[in-house]
């Protein structure tokens, strides 16, 4: 091949570079011609693989990403989008011998990986609402959500989401830094359906009451009005600042909460939440409880009021 023409190569590159995020259709124009002229040029597949990873576009990152590796064995971002796209795409020999390649002990096989890689946070879809929520990682690029997400988020309780493999900020949670990774799309969904409950709470006891009701019946329970807060993008990509840390402890208890429980089935929840009533001798009451999200095949019901 002529200096010239991997000179050409090179500006094309360059070139698509500029214009990824204003028009990534042209830049793959750009790469893939740059391509044509140089097509050992590893540097141009990662970036095309990269573009398509972002899309949602598996197959045709597991492929460029491949072609990557295959050129530049020890390149680390190639490697891991490799990885990425395959846990994508369920292939889970060329997922587990691409971990291991990074040195990531994950073993061998065809089955999915399910380890234990430690608590972290996941922001769910980052390009819009940017929800952030715990869970726990069963493998490099996925984790089990462990929040009750709010409905519109699309995302459910015991979700496994694939998360991309660079951390995008920072929190804090009993003297420990935990990363957050932003998703990328539900793996696989949970059997859960999200309820939205609304109701009135006389006091924080009759709330611990109501939350240790559900833990013990078996449902997964989070009281939003306290647990959701609103960040600065700057905080929520880095680490939050002071201002953003402060609780509410000093402000007005507020009776009427909102809260979102994961649950199979309606009934065992109603009944766990009429004894919770029962049981608060009348200083407290369900307003609504709705089914908002359920599995995908399922349809929403209606919401019905208590």
């Amino acid at each position: 091949m002529s200096h010239d023409a991997r000179a050409q190569a090179q500006a094309l590159h360059d070139q698509a570079m500029d214009l990824e995020h204003e028009d990534d259709d042209a830049a793959l124009r750009l790469y893939h011609e740059a391509l044509r002229l140089d097509p050992d040029r590893p540097e141009t597949l990662y970036n095309i693989g990269l573009i398509h990873k972002y899309r949602s576009e598996w197959a045709l990152s597991l492929d460029f990403n491949r072609r990557a590796v295959a050129l530049a064995p020890d390149d680390e971002a190639a490697n891991w989008n490799l990885a990425i796209a395959a846990t994508a795409l369920h292939e889970w020999r060329e997922a587990r011998g691409t971990w291991r390649r990074l040195g990531i002990d994950v073993g061998s096989g065809d089955e999915p990986i399910q380890a234990d890689f430690g608590r972290a946070l996941v922001r769910l879809n980052p390009d819009d609402s940017g929800e952030v929520v715990w869970g726990r990682r069963v493998c490099p690029v996925r984790l089990r959500i462990e929040n009750v997400p709010l409905p519109g988020s699309g995302y459910r309780c015991g979700d496994l989401v694939l998360h991309d493999g660079a951390s995008t900020g920072r929190r804090k949670s009993g003297g420990r830094e935990y990363m957050v990774f932003n998703a990328l799309m539900l793996h696989r969904p949970s059997p859960l359906t999200t309820f939205t409950l609304e109701a009135e709470v006389a006091t924080p006891q009759d709330l611990e009451a109501l939350m240790s009701a559900l833990e013990t019946a078996g449902f997964d329970g989070e009281d939003w009005t306290s647990s959701v807060h609103t960040l600065c993008k700057a905080c929520s990509e880095g680490r939050p600042h002071e201002h953003h840390d402060e609780a509410g402890d000093e402000e007005a208890w507020q009776p009427e909460r909102s809260l979102g429980v994961a649950a199979l089935a309606e009934g065992p929840l109603m009944a766990t939440l009429q004894a919770w009533e029962h049981a608060s001798a009348g200083r407290c009451r369900v307003l609504t409880l709705a089914a908002a999200l359920r599995p995908p095949g399922q349809q929403v019901g209606a919401e019905r009021s208590a």
